[in-house]
């Protein structure tokens, strides 16, 4: 992004529709809940404003995903209430914030994730499974997919409709944005979450970070298997969560290295940090923003 210049939704739009040159298109909105849904609402509302024709499919039980004049809303049933979604995002939340030491706040969180991990499975496979939605998605002929990756079900469908894909995140657990991107991140110079440690690590620090990274190992199994098995299951096909999250055509990061450690960016990487900050008038920005990402010839709409 150029120097100066703070990320917003006007920003976000600008990114995603090229200015006005590309005609409107038909756009494909798979959402994660909570605050991921609030960050990437605002960027759909604009997109509308547009002119683009945008669908939104969520799960009738959600935190955040509500029906809106802005866009046309898809809706299936879930097999679990709203209050039980509610009760694990809260224990959750609670022994995130626990004191202890490191291990026995990682196991706490594992449980606790595991809970919300088998919630959001159950609604991805009622998503697939709803062979009436599935068709309607299937005819609409739409141009692109915008998803959050953090749960891969907008991946799995995005694969299946073979559309390019638009992600909108903040990060994936145990670094698999990193590996999808093929951006280097080794342990011994990048810091890991949680360590303390700077950019200049002595060796001990060094090995500490990499000690810390060995649990993404057992993230990955839990938080990812149980996709990797529905989208094989669905697509008919053995097929990794990696594999999908590799095919991502651009992917627009809610990161700023004002309070983000710098990292190697791709070309089809976007850092948007600041479209969670107030709006504020913004210059006349350049293509250069898109840092050369390409996009395939099909994806009309951006």
């Amino acid at each position: 992004m150029a120097p100066g210049l703070s990320a917003s939704p006007p920003v976000v739009v600008l990114l995603l529709s090229l200015l006005d040159l590309a005609a409107a298109g038909k756009l494909l909105v798979v959402p994660v809940d909570g605050s991921h849904w609030l960050s990437m609402r605002e960027v759909v509302d604009m997109l509308q404003q547009k002119g683009h024709e945008v669908v939104v499919v969520a799960p009738e039980v959600s935190l955040h995903i509500k029906p809106s004049k802005n866009f046309v809303m898809k809706m299936y049933s879930v097999p679990y209430t709203k209050e039980e979604m509610e009760k694990d995002f809260k224990a959750f939340f609670h022994v995130s914030f626990e004191e202890g030491s490191f291990f026995e706040r990682f196991f706490k969180v594992y449980r606790s994730m595991k809970r919300i991990t088998d919630l959001e499975v159950s609604s991805c496979e009622h998503l697939l499974q709803n062979k009436e939605l599935i068709k309607y998605l299937e005819e609409s002929k739409f141009d692109a997919v915008f998803t959050d990756p953090f749960l891969p079900c907008g991946a799995i469908l995005a694969e299946h409709l073979s559309l390019p894909s638009v992600y909108f995140l903040r990060g994936i657990p145990c670094g698999l944005d990193f590996e999808a991107t093929q951006c280097p991140n080794p342990p011994s110079y990048a810091p890991r979450i949680n360590t303390d440690n700077t950019d200049r690590m002595t060796f001990l620090q060094r090995v500490k970070n990499l000690l810390f990274d060995i649990p993404n190992l057992f993230l990955c199994d839990f938080a990812f298997q149980p996709y990797s098995k529905l989208a094989s299951e669905f697509l008919q096909r053995e097929v990794t969560v990696l594999d999908l999250l590799r095919k991502g055509s651009v992917w627009l990061f809610r990161l700023d290295f004002v309070l983000d450690y710098p990292r190697p960016l791709m070309p089809n990487i976007i850092p948007i940090g600041g479209v969670n900050c107030a709006h504020k008038e913004l210059p006349k920005l350049s293509f250069s923003l898109l840092n050369g990402a390409q996009l395939p010839a099909n994806a009309r709409i951006f």
